[in-house]
């Protein structure tokens, strides 16, 4: 529940106190709750941890019909597993499509039209105007007047970093804890990393929250070098982004820039679009370098392309060769580059 770097002490909510000599803030995210009006009468679940999804998986047993709030890949997943479990689905999308921080409008529509034919409605374009209770379940208002009922209600509009214990503490903190490239907060022996860490992007000099497992991954592994001093330490290339999404017996990913839709003077963006077959890829190249791929049911490894990207492997010797087989040129590239 605090930090007090003064005296190297963490206090717990016990009221224990915990003496340091160097610390690692890992403390995850919150669940964010929007200010709907009216959610503060409406009972609402969210999905974040083992409970929460207990706890929807008892509610459903006396449901018939469920609203989710959303436009992301927890939304997306959630709506499909109560799909599968019976329930007469809506999501609700303030944006034109859904899963727009991942995929461009071409590739989110595949996506909406293979999970309308599995029995999930998706309402786009107007966000909430507000929640009310309405008997045993909930009543959610649109901001297009359009009003929806439903057994349960399910939030999932993003996540909220949970820093609010560090108040006081003289640690920076922006959207999250700001941190530096080893994952250094601007107080000393303190370090950040996961969801709860800001730090540098890889596109540009801000920093930026990438709460993805990936992300959280490589943070927790260069904060733990970085604090024993480990001489192979390399610091942190910069978020970047890697989602992969399984859904319905399909499967999609999206790394780096993969929402870029135009081709410039710098950008070359390359597209396969066959939505009868329900098969989708792109390619973004900026300089002969690659910085973005989405793919719908395409045989792709995303490790692999992340890898291209953050090294910004110069592809214009084999751009075409890559561009035609991107998953074996993708895979010999590393096979050399791999050290």
């Amino acid at each position: 529940v605090a930090v007090d770097p003064t005296k190297a002490i963490v206090t717990l909510e016990s009221g224990e106190t915990i003496q340091y000599e160097k610390l690692l803030l890992a403390t995850g995210a919150d669940a964010a709750v929007p200010p709907f009006s009216g959610i503060e009468t409406v009972p609402y679940q969210v999905v974040r941890t083992l409970d929460d999804a207990l706890k929807l998986r008892d509610s459903i047993q006396d449901a018939t019909s469920a609203i989710v709030i959303g436009a992301g890949l927890i939304a997306m997943h959630t709506a499909e597993n109560l799909a599968q479990a019976g329930l007469e689905v809506t999501m609700v999308v303030r944006r034109q499509v859904s899963l727009f921080a991942y995929f461009d409008g071409d590739a989110a529509r595949m996506i909406e039209t293979i999970f309308s034919k599995n029995g999930v409605s998706i309402a786009t374009g107007s966000g909430v105007a507000g929640v009310a209770s309405a008997g045993s379940g909930c009543k959610v208002t649109l901001e297009s007047g359009k009003v929806l009922s439903a057994d349960l209600l399910l939030l999932a509009a993003g996540v909220r970093p949970r820093a609010g214990f560090l108040e006081g503490s003289g640690i920076d903190i922006d959207q999250g804890i700001l941190v530096n490239e080893t994952m250094r907060t601007n107080v000393q022996n303190i370090w950040a990393a996961g969801d709860v860490a800001q730090a540098p992007g890889f596109f540009d000099a801000g920093k930026t929250i990438n709460a993805t497992l990936p992300n959280a991954s490589v943070q927790g592994r260069i904060a733990g070098m970085d604090m024993v001093e480990d001489p192979a330490l390399k610091p942190f290339p910069g978020s970047s982004g890697l989602n992969t999404f399984n859904f319905f017996d399909n499967h999609g990913f999206s790394v780096g820039l993969a929402t870029v839709t135009e081709t410039t003077d710098e950008v070359e963006v390359n597209t396969i679009y066959l939505p009868s077959s329900r098969q989708y890829q792109k390619l973004v190249f900026k300089n002969d370098r690659l910085i973005g791929v989405s793919a719908i049911n395409a045989e792709l490894d995303p490790g692999v392309l992340r890898e291209l990207i953050q090294r910004e492997i110069n592809l214009a010797e084999i751009k075409d060769q890559f561009t035609s087989d991107p998953l074996n040129t993708g895979r010999l590239l590393m096979t050399k580059l791999w050290r």
